[in-house]
């Protein structure tokens, strides 16, 4: 049993508690390999696609001016699939490779976040009020081979570009374009 909220049905906590205790107890059987992208992400557009779920965002986003982002599971896992093969493809990363990624909370956040989990890049995350000091160290510690950036940040991680020796391809996500900085709109 579930309650309904907002028309949606959600599991109440004990059903949420019950179901990880039958999985300590061992009478669930667990994945050896479980990606969210491909398990979650694309069974939900597969579901979609046959009818048997009805459609509704997966992703829905809305900024300060109104301006709105809808995707459903299937475009999200689409465009999902385009991003990992910007990874994989144009920026060469593979499997345990880490990503930092300094952006505001634009919609292509989350489209990377996912496309990291699909490809299994390790996806490091910051927030936009780093300094060159902070990004410096983070590519130090992290042995990031890809930083992701917008347009307005991007000048922050070339000042300390010299002394990353591990970074092999910078991505930009936004309008403008920038010498050395792959642009993540024009390879979608």
């Amino acid at each position: 049993p579930s309650r309904t909220f907002h028309g949606n049905k959600r599991l109440l906590t004990s059903q949420i508690v019950s179901y990880y205790e039958s999985i300590h107890q061992c009478k669930k059987e667990l994945p050896e390999y479980f990606n969210f992208a491909s398990d979650v992400l694309d069974e939900w557009s597969q579901l979609e696609k046959d009818g048997r779920k009805p459609a509704n965002p997966a992703f829905w986003w809305v900024n300060d001016e109104g301006e709105e982002v809808k995707w459903s599971f299937e475009e999200l896992g689409f465009l999902s699939r385009k991003a990992a093969n910007v990874l994989s493809e144009a920026c060469g990363l593979q499997r345990g490779d880490r990503v930092v990624a300094v952006l505001p909370r634009v919609p292509e956040w989350w489209l990377l976040n996912v496309a990291c989990m699909r490809t299994g890049i390790v996806f490091i995350p910051g927030t936009s009020q780093l300094t060159a000091k902070d990004i410096a160290y983070r590519l130090q510690a992290s042995k990031a081979k890809c930083f992701i950036t917008s347009d307005t940040l991007a000048p922050a991680v070339e000042s300390v570009l010299p002394g990353s020796q591990f970074l092999k391809s910078k991505l930009i996500v936004g309008q403008g374009s920038r010498d050395g900085w792959l642009n993540l709109k024009e390879l979608l």
